[in-house]
This record gives structure tokens, C-alpha cells and sequence, in this order.
């Protein structure tokens, strides 16, 4: 059942309403590196610390994920982002533009990420997320550092626009977080790889790839040829 009710019980999961009153409760499990479930503009998504090596190796053993598939981070604020990817390449205003919003930039880390090198090894790029959801936001800005996020679902199965979606998977969590309906398809987010000067090459269409694509030209970008 979705939960406006204060608490109700599956296992080990609790939910409650995804409201300020319990972002404190929120920040704290992420600190203890548990896993929490959150609303975000496009689906529902697990979160952790994305510096807790074990939080992250705990979302992959409740998705039934592999490794080798990369793991986005979300923070508060565009100005965050500068903190974990590089973006001296980008032009004045275009993160801006484009974020807080269901758009997902991949980025190149750099040698200055304060980002765990445990995080997707072997990759120099990260995605990051600034939803456009107040709640998410304010748990990242109060946590201080970046959530690794991905859809609150079993891999390889449809996304979840409700809590009542991912019913079978609460008790993995330590708490759910319910934000009613999300009112979204379920393609998620449009992700844009952003690593090279003036080009992106989109590489999930998503909710958004209009949007994006009409944003980035504005700033002079160029879709990248691939080869």
C-alpha cells in the first residue's frame, strides 16, 4: 500500500512520507551506510553514500546488478558538482540550464574527485543527478557528500513510479520513502555524455532528450560522431 500513513512495516523496511520532518532520520541512515529509497523527478531510486564501499556493494546485492554496470551519484546543487567530476569545460550557464531537471551529465572525475576510486573502478567518468525533487536534494546537501543512486528496482525489470512498485524489495532497505505517484514515463532520466569540449552524444534518450538536446545547441554543442 502506498504510505501516507507515518509508519508501516515490510521486514526491515520502514516508510514514511518523503517530507522535511524526516530528512534528518534519512541523512543519518545514509552516515550508518544503509541503503534508503527515495522519490526522485523521474522514477524511484535506491540511495547510499557513494563513499561507503559497502553501501554500494549492498544496492547491487538488492538489484541483483552487476558490477560492471555504473552507478550515478546525485548531489543538492549544481555547485556541487565541481566536487566530484570535471567541468572547467563547460560553458558559463549550461549546467545551470540543464539541471536540477531528469537529466543525467556524464562527466570525467579528474584527479581532484573527492569521489571513492571503489565507485564504478575502472571507469574516469561518473554520472551525476541534480533531480528537480526537494526532498532528494535535501538529504544530498545535509549527508555533505555525493548518493550513489539508481531505479528501486530488480535489474532488468520495469522502474517504479510508486512505492507500491518495489513493495517486495522494502525490507532491504532501511527506510522507504513515499512521495505519492511520480507523474513520468518509465524511461528514466536522458543521460548525455558532456566529457568532450562542445559535444555530447546522448546515450539513453530518456524523459527529456528534446529538452536537452534543443539546451546543449543552444550553447553551441555538437552532436558527437560515432565511429
Amino acid at each position: 500500500m502506498a504510505c501516507s500513513v507515518e509508519n508501516c512495516y515490510m521486514g526491515s523496511g520502514v516508510v514514511h512520507p518523503a517530507t522535511d520532518a524526516y530528512a534528518g532520520e534519512a541523512v543519518e541512515a545514509l552516515k550508518a551506510g544503509k541503503v534508503i529509497a527515495v522519490p526522485t523527478d523521474t522514477l524511484y531510486g535506491f540511495a547510499c553514500d557513494a563513499c561507503s564501499l559497502e553501501a554500494v556493494n549492498r544496492i547491487y546485492e538488492i538489484k541483483g546488478r552487476r558490477h560492471t554496470s555504473p552507478l550515478a551519484i546525485c548531489v543538492g546543487d549544481v555547485s556541487d558538482i565541481n566536487r566530484f567530476a570535471v567541468t572547467d569545460h563547460l560553458p558559463h550557464g549550461l549546467l545551470d540550464s540543464l539541471l536540477p531537471g531528469p537529466v543525467t551529465v556524464v562527466l570525467k572525475r579528474g584527479e581532484s574527485s573527492v569521489l571513492e576510486r571503489s565507485l564504478n573502478p575502472g571507469l574516469d567518468s561518473i554520472g551525476v543527478r541534480v533531480p528537480d525533487c526537494n526532498f532528494i536534494r535535501t538529504i544530498a546537501r545535509a549527508s555533505e557528500t555525493a548518493l550513489a543512486l539508481t531505479s528501486a528496482n530488480l535489474s532488468g525489470q520495469p522502474s517504479s513510479l510508486s512505492t507500491k512498485d518495489f513493495e517486495n524489495l522494502w525490507e532491504h532497505c532501511a527506510f522507504v520513502y513515499d512521495g505519492g505517484l511520480i507523474p513520468s514515463s518509465r524511461t528514466g532520466s536522458t543521460v548525455v555524455d558532456l566529457t568532450a569540449p562542445h559535444k555530447y552524444r546522448i546515450l539513453r534518450p530518456g524523459s527529456a532528450k528534446e529538452e536537452t538536446v534543443a539546451i546543449l545547441e543552444k550553447h553551441s554543442f555538437v552532436e558527437a560522431v560515432t565511429s
